[in-house]
């Protein structure tokens, strides 16, 4: 435990699993990696099957408006746990901590002795601490992205019970990884270690022979995750957050039947060669690599739904799919090809609508079947949601660190929406920044600013959702309004810094 928030953790430490309500309800978060909004079948995609993922959606609630806290892994992550906006949250971009460390050997290979992002700030809450804190057991299989090995801020550190996956998104971003990370009460784990995997050591990481490996970490991961939820009695309700890695690059996974059918299908593919400076391997049949890994992510989906069905925990358990951020241009992929554009503009790394808008869908008993909703959410939405269906009364107030001058929470529940409930409130205004491509941007309803390197740009949503047509020129009223609640959400980082429109 945090020694740093003990001020919130305290009450029920000793309680948990002794004095639980029945009725609070478990709660999975899905969250994959660099899906575009148009990925899913049930969000318009023509080449990819998803079926688990189209019946999730049709026997609940997909939601046509919901936005990733950031175009990047980290910061959106971030987001998603802090119930903070990029304006105020610790972490606001992917900044790593594995430059220029001691390499070690590892097998045949040479690995970094330390490896891992920015941590989230040690002296403001975390949702997996505040549902360990209200009576939930914490599983968190796949990316963390919240700390670097041995920083204030890892999975042991922050609330988690069970942890398997990988500390470091910069190690995600191999398939057949030298080692993924561990923290285990159950195993008798005391902090996160590294889980060396022994068959692909003996194999180069890079170039010839790395085709020899066989520990595919996306499989292991899920197995893992699945594993937990068999392990779950209905005793003690579960908070599971299933960040998986799929379908980033690099383009590469099992040959099996998945991968199989859709060679068969791109009879006309292309191949990624990896220049030598590339992180990625070569990627062979890019275009069927990349739909197969979505069609295997639904799979895993599937398997999640069955085995809570199996373990009768369907009826009182909500779960959400979303992704991080919108598709990626890396390691061969191509979203031109599936068409991740036509609908938004941008892809990951840009405010505008295509790198921040997302596929998010809820499933459970809660929820109502069938229905599409447009209600404008983002993933600092998702720690006051949860807190509300937990039965977690004015969190603000009772998760406020009083060490802090300012502690920030933006979010809003939006849990009447998955409930189908009257009364849902709105926000407002929903805001990002992002310092790698000095962007920052608002949404106040159908007006969109997004201002790159301090000149903002104007789109109105209702009539333009692929943001061609800046009037900015014409609305001057609406671009000062914007602008002036932008400064107001702005706060300054050591780390992290962009360019504001000025007032």
């Amino acid at each position: 435990m945090n020694k740093n928030l003990l001020w919130a953790m305290m009450p029920l430490m000793t309680a948990c699993g002794t004095q639980q309500e029945p009725q609070k309800p478990n709660i999975i978060y899905i969250m994959c990696d660099d899906m575009g909004y148009n990925d899913l079948a049930c969000y318009g995609q023509q080449y990819i099957n998803t079926p688990n993922l189209d019946r999730m959606a049709s026997e609940g609630m997909r939601f046509t408006q919901a936005y990733a806290g950031s175009p990047v892994s980290a910061p959106s992550r971030a987001s998603f746990m802090t119930g903070q906006h990029t304006g105020h949250t610790e972490v606001r971009g992917n900044k790593e901590y594995w430059r220029d460390v001691p390499m070690v050997p590892m097998g045949v290979n040479q690995e970094f002795s330390l490896v891992g992002q920015h941590p989230y700030d040690p002296e403001h809450v975390i949702l997996p601490e505040i549902m360990k804190d209200n009576g939930y057991t914490t599983g968190m299989f796949g990316k963390w992205a919240g700390g670097y090995e041995g920083s204030v801020s890892t999975p042991d550190k922050r609330g988690i019970d069970e942890y398997y996956g990988y500390v470091c998104q910069y190690q995600a971003h191999l398939y057949y990884p030298n080692f993924l990370n561990r923290y285990s009460k159950s195993k008798g784990d005391k902090e996160v270690i590294r889980i060396t995997l022994e068959d692909n050591i003996q194999h180069p990481q890079h170039g010839e022979g790395y085709e020899k490996r066989t520990q595919y970490s996306a499989d292991m991961i899920h197995q893992a995750a699945l594993e937990w939820i068999d392990s779950q009695d209905g005793k003690q309700p579960f908070f599971g957050v299933f960040t998986y890695t799929l379908p980033h690059a690099e383009l590469v996974q099992p040959e099996d039947s998945i991968l199989q059918y859709y060679k068969e299908k791109f009879t006309e593919d292309k191949d990624w060669i990896s220049p030598d400076w590339s992180r990625y391997n070569t990627s062979l049949h890019a275009h069927a690599q990349f739909a197969a890994m979505v069609t295997r992510l639904d799979t895993y989906v599937g398997e999640v739904l069955a085995k809570l069905k199996e373990k009768g925990f369907d009826k009182n358990t909500l779960v959400i799919f979303t992704s991080d951020n919108g598709p990626h241009m890396e390691g061969g992929a191509d979203p031109d090809f599936f068409g991740h554009n036509a609908i938004l503009r941008g892809t990951k790394r840009q405010t505008h609508e295509g790198g921040v808008r997302v596929p998010f869908i809820a499933w459970g008993g809660m929820v109502p079947a069938g229905v599409v909703n447009d209600h404008q959410l983002a993933f600092y939405d998702l720690m006051p949601t949860f807190c509300e269906l937990a039965g977690v009364e004015d969190y603000v107030a009772k998760y406020t660190n009083p060490n802090k001058e300012v502690d920030y929470f933006d979010g809003l529940s939006f849990a009447k929406t998955l409930t189908g409930k009257e009364g849902q409130q709105a926000h407002d205004f929903l805001y990002w920044e992002f310092e790698e491509t000095n962007q920052v941007a608002v949404r106040m309803g159908d007006w969109k600013m997004v201002s790159k390197a301090g000149k903002p740009h104007l789109y109105d949503l209702s009539k333009d959702v692929h943001e061609d047509h800046d009037i900015a020129e014409q609305h001057p009223d609406i671009v000062k309004k914007l602008v002036e609640i932008a400064h107001s959400q702005h706060t300054e980082s050591p780390y992290f810094k962009v360019t504001m429109p000025e007032l």
